[in-house]
């Protein structure tokens, strides 16, 4: 970097980027580093933010899609264009109002050391540094807000209900739970290894939980968890899962739809047999997106920041160390290598 204070100099900012468009979960040989440069001034006129990106955050959603494909926020990947996700940056300069050099924000930026920030309705200003700034991209950030919206909002949870999260130990899974553990409900959830089960059970409160992959029978697997059935299913996974648990819903229960990553990648979306249920049980069945919620970010934040202080919730970080480790740490969050919310530390703050 060159020497001196002049905020338009011109430094090198070391970048992710994407070979192509892609499609289904990325692989580490998709993405490549290379080195641009960028200066670090907004352009005159211009009420963009620049920011030093501080934590980048590795999401299930950070998946290819098709050329095509435009009804989601952003496309995380775009030929030879920095990967984009969520992150925690610092402002080095602005042309908005908002923010100001100094301030510390979070929300969609890009994989690269410096980035400038256009579309800046995605931002958020953090008020609050007495907790780690990376959970600012899990427990404070999307993931958080997306557990508080879907089970609060749209569960209408009760003390003393069945509450059923698949992918339980994922950034959302585990938030719902402890919610649900905090309502006074029994609670149980799928994960796709023995050490997240006992994680589950022992570190994060659940009643019980259970390795859908050593299931023969995930029908039978949650009669034996749910004798009385589910009020509430926190849904994440979609497909032979689903087909299960509607098998087992109480009467006038709810299924809130986050995600079906297993039907993600499939050319043909799996069949669910079990519909009959919904109309026999009277279950409420809906899908929803955090973004129509971050109006609520406020209210989440009033509910959420005691329960870490308090030490009420238990929040775990896989952190992979700088820039280049980006790729591996993404990709393995498809195969459940990380423990844990998997962020990528690109630079102390």
């Amino acid at each position: 970097m060159a020497a001196g204070d002049d905020h338009g100099e011109e430094v090198r900012n070391k970048q992710v980027l994407a070979r192509d468009y892609i499609h289904g979960n990325p692989k580490e040989e998709d993405m490549y580093l290379s080195t641009g440069t960028i200066r670090l001034k907004v352009p005159e006129g211009s009420n963009a933010v620049l920011v030093k990106n501080l934590y980048l955050s590795c999401d299930p959603y950070m998946r290819g899609s098709k050329a095509e494909v435009i009804d989601r926020l952003f496309n995380s990947f775009a030929p030879h264009s920095p990967i984009a996700g969520y992150g925690v940056a610092k402002v080095m300069d602005s042309g908005h109002p908002e923010f100001k050099k100094g301030d510390l924000v979070w929300g969609v930026t890009k994989w690269e050391e410096y980035s400038l920030i256009t579309m800046t309705e995605s931002l958020f200003k953090i008020q609050h540094t007495d907790v780690p700034l990376s959970y600012y991209t899990g427990l404070l950030g999307m993931p958080g807000m997306t557990a508080y919206a879907g089970f609060y909002e749209l569960c209408s949870p009760k003390k003393g209900e069945y509450v059923f999260i698949s992918s339980a130990f994922g950034a959302v899974g585990q938030l719902v739970g402890q919610f649900a553990k905090l309502m006074g409900c029994y609670v149980v959830g799928s994960a796709g290894s023995q050490e997240k089960v006992d994680l589950l059970k022992n570190k994060f409160g659940f009643d019980e939980a259970f390795n859908y992959k050593e299931e023969d029978d995930l029908d039978a697997a949650l009669k034996r968890c749910f004798p009385e059935g589910i009020d509430i299913y926190f849904e994440n996974v979609g497909g032979k899962t689903l087909d299960a648990v509607l098998l087992n819903m109480r009467l006038r229960s709810r299924i809130v739809v986050a995600g079906m990553i297993s039907q993600y990648n499939l050319d043909q979306t799996e069949g669910i047999r079990n519909l009959l249920t919904i109309l026999y049980k009277r279950v409420r069945m809906e899908g929803f997106t955090v973004y129509d919620y971050y109006h609520l970010y406020p209210k989440f934040l009033d509910v959420v920041l005691p329960y870490i202080r308090e030490k009420k919730i238990v929040y775990v970080e896989d952190e992979a160390k700088g820039l280049e480790s980006g790729p591996a740490a993404l990709v393995g969050i498809f195969s459940g290598r990380n423990v844990g919310k998997q962020v990528v530390l690109v630079a102390p703050e």
